[in-house]
């Protein structure tokens, strides 16, 4: 690595510091910490100050910062919270998601706006479920009822998405990427049943004595885990963000007891504090700004995305959970599953290397999936914080919790 690649992850890796700081002092307007990141980097992006260069490292970083996301989004499920009915509407929800947006993307290709109703429409059901998790939990919405309901939305709604693209984006044969996917799911499951098993004392004994020493072995046993899951994914031609996906909730699984806690903080201390805000510099530093400031008409294109994005992830929450939530609540999971950046960043980025895409479409796409981290999860804390069933005004639980294991 020369001389300006140590420079520009120098230069990244003080912008990882600063960013949560703005953040702080931004706290009045909920600004969430990934929008600042971003915003950085478009800052020091070769398109306004050109403060940083080209660097293989720095891009490699930022896919494993990206892989790593999606590990910790499946090893934030817990399923005892998102399983019964909040499962069946989560996924209800995604489906009819995806055909509001195919049809959505259709309309679009006939109007002869965009190139390829798959990349738009997989983009416009995306939830950023990784990049909310952290506000929702600062707010504490996700030990409530209510919060079981977003999880379970916005777990289908990474999880809907990264399968999708497995299967209708990749080269070959669908029959053939299915085929692969159950495979891959055999493997997972598999995986996931012998870390359900119980332990041998000797092995508790060893994960246990090496977990505070310079060994680190069940933090070492994690990264493996999603390394191993990720190169399947890989040499099945599948997405690595499902190998990635898989990986959490494995290591959900097998990361239970008395020293869960203790290995989730470290975890999380890798992800979120290296890996993820890599990610999102990076992402900003890649974005096409020319792209979208060239003609004033990508800035409405822009809005519409983000309002398509609403309508396509936020009206199946306003309709289907009439009889479980209420009015405030169902409004507040809307903005909460319309918000979606990442999975847009990927299927763009995919779009823009296959040539499915246009730059100025791709540019509004990303840019709307940057205004919805910035606007709805803060429109959704106000609401969900408006409704006695879900959160306090200060932030605290009111009777959310003493409800949350009965019936919806």
């Amino acid at each position: 690595m020369g001389t300006l690649g140590i420079g520009t992850l120098a230069l990244v890796t003080t912008l990882a510091v600063v960013a949560p700081i703005i953040a702080h002092l931004l706290r009045r307007f909920l600004v969430p910490v990934v929008v600042v990141e971003i915003v950085l980097g478009i800052v020091v992006g070769p398109q306004v100050l050109g403060w940083t260069s080209q660097s293989t490292v720095l891009d490699s970083l930022a896919e494993f910062g990206l892989a790593f996301l999606m590990f910790l989004v499946g090893y934030e499920i817990n399923f005892a919270r998102v399983r019964g009915r909040p499962l069946l509407l989560g996924t209800v929800g995604w489906l009819l998601s995806l055909v509001l947006a195919l049809g959505i993307g259709t309309a679009l290709v006939s109007g002869g706006l965009v190139r390829d109703r798959m990349i738009v429409g997989l983009a416009l059901t995306s939830t950023a479920l990784g990049t909310i998790l952290p506000s929702l939990r600062d707010a504490r919405v996700t030990e409530t009822r209510f919060g079981g309901y977003v999880l379970a939305a916005g777990t289908l709604g990474e999880f809907g998405p990264i399968v999708a693209m497995a299967i209708l984006l990749v080269n070959g044969s669908p029959l053939e990427t299915v085929l692969l996917l159950v495979g891959f799911v055999v493997v997972a499951v598999g995986a996931s049943v012998v870390a359900l098993q119980e332990r041998p004392p000797a092995v508790v004994d060893l994960l246990r004595r090496n977990l505070n020493t310079s060994a680190q072995l069940p933090v070492r046993i994690s990264v493996m885990l999603i390394m191993l899951l990720i190169y399947l994914a890989s040499i099945l031609n599948l997405s690595t963000l499902l190998g990635a996906f898989a990986a959490g909730i494995v290591v959900r699984l097998f990361t239970t007891g008395d020293d869960a806690g203790i290995i989730r903080t470290k975890l999380e201390a890798i992800g979120y504090g290296l890996l993820v805000p890599i990610f999102f510099i990076t992402t900003g530093i890649d974005f096409d700004l020319d792209a979208l400031t060239r003609h004033w008409t990508n800035l409405w294109r822009m809005l519409a995305f983000l309002l398509l994005m609403l309508v396509a992830r936020g009206l199946p929450a306003l309709v289907l959970y009439r009889r479980d939530l209420r009015p405030a609540e169902r409004a507040s999971l809307g903005l909460f599953s319309a918000t979606g950046l990442p999975l847009v960043v990927v299927v763009v980025s995919l779009g823009l290397a296959t040539g499915r895409i246009r730059p100025d479409n791709a540019a509004s796409l990303v840019a709307a999936g940057l205004l919805s981290v910035l606007v709805f999860p803060s429109l959704g804390l106000l609401l969900a914080r408006r409704s006695g069933d879900a959160v306090g005004a200060d932030g605290s639980i009111d009777n959310a919790r003493a409800g949350f294991d009965g019936d919806a």
